[in-house]
């Protein structure tokens, strides 16, 4: 071959070559391979974050002191500890908590990491729906000593508040709802400690404790059905049982097999357990204001006992998931320990309401 033909055969592989290596080294190609970049990292960056907030957002807030807590609000000043004093600070507590824990309320997050997490938000549910138990009782009961008194005019406000929907994000949103019912309360705590005469009342009898508690009663029972059919119950229908006169809309089997579905057992294991966490302190709350009550009727221990069985169902979960387990199986079933502490709180309330109507 001639040598000229041998070098323009060689010049347009060469001059390809340094076209490559120019396109390569060009700026535009380098802010483009840069953005690409940028973009990985902070979508990694971004997975990270949301993951780490995900697991400090899903642990459960801790226990408080209910007296402390009233001090507190109270500037220190024993003096305004009146009857009611410490359980509306309990329970303006319980709402703040739910509202300024670590992630805020989640219930109604529309992005993650909120979004995915559904442990806490059962645990929301379950302190909220124990709220709005006291709540609705404060407004009813604990402010009124006649079934013809007057109502409360900030419980009245209060109340409704906190039954607005938990799912609510946006025009409005349930936090602002929720911060209302809050403003609500501190009014009526402003007004229970004050001199004004006939200005706001909450009123220490055993009627109006075991109204109260009648409530919390149905809804411990529910609680303990649900989590104990985590493992599967042949339950016979006992709807009209005690009353032959007794009859229902629609009719029912006499026996039915209730079983929870496997997405559904966490669910209604943190519902308990937030559940449990906001009557644990209303409680210890009511122990407090009803403290002559209880004495009277020789209930301070009754009391006591089922707050102690409360207790328990705040205990640290070493296990990184809800195990379902058999009854008597190598597993352990979580939902079935809540239940039984659960059952035994409900067991004692029955007795204290009896203590309570019969002294």
């Amino acid at each position: 071959m001639d040598p000229q033909d041998s070098a323009s055969a060689t010049k347009p592989n060469l001059g390809s070559k340094v076209t490559k290596v120019a396109t390569y080294y060009h700026p535009r190609t380098w802010k483009e391979k840069g953005l690409w970049w940028t973009l990985g990292l902070f979508v990694v960056t971004y997975l990270i974050v949301v993951i780490v907030l995900g697991f400090l957002w899903s642990r459960s807030p801790g226990e408080f002191d209910v007296r402390e807590n009233a001090l507190a609000m109270a500037n220190k000043d024993e003096k305004k500890l009146v009857p009611g004093y410490v359980t509306t600070a309990t329970a303006i507590r319980i709402a703040e908590t739910l509202l300024d824990k670590p992630g805020g309320y989640l219930s109604n997050d529309v992005t993650p990491p909120g979004i995915y997490l559904d442990n806490i938000p059962n645990w929301e549910f379950g302190a909220l729906t124990e709220l709005r138990d006291l709540v609705r009782s404060m407004r009813n009961d604990f402010s009124r000593s006649q079934t013809q008194s007057v109502e409360d005019k900030d419980l009245q406000v209060a109340d409704p508040q906190f039954n607005y929907d938990s799912n609510s994000w946006i025009l409005p949103s349930t936090e602002s709802e929720y911060r209302k019912g809050i403003k609500a309360l501190y009014r009526y705590l402003e007004r229970l400690s004050d001199d004004k005469t006939y200005d706001g009342q909450f009123f220490t009898r055993a009627d109006n404790l075991n109204a109260y508690l009648a409530v919390v009663e149905k809804r411990l029972g529910s609680l303990a059905q649900r989590l104990a059919a985590s493992v599967g119950q042949t339950r016979f229908n006992t709807d009209l049982a005690g009353d032959p006169n007794a009859r229902q809309s629609t009719p029912t089997p006499a026996q039915s097999h209730v079983k929870t579905p496997w997405t559904k057992i966490d669910d209604n294991f943190f519902e308990a357990r937030g559940y449990s966490w906001a009557l644990l302190h209303t409680l210890r709350a009511l122990e407090v204001d009803f403290a002559s009550v209880l004495a009277d009727k020789n209930a301070v221990v009754s009391l006591k006992q089922i707050i102690r069985e409360l207790e328990n169902t705040q205990a640290f979960i070493w296990s990184p998931l809800i195990l379902n387990g058999t009854g008597f199986g190598p597993m352990a079933n979580h939902s079935l320990i809540m239940a039984s502490y659960i059952s035994r709180a409900n067991a004692a309330i029955i007795d204290l309401r009896n203590l309570l109507v019969q002294g």
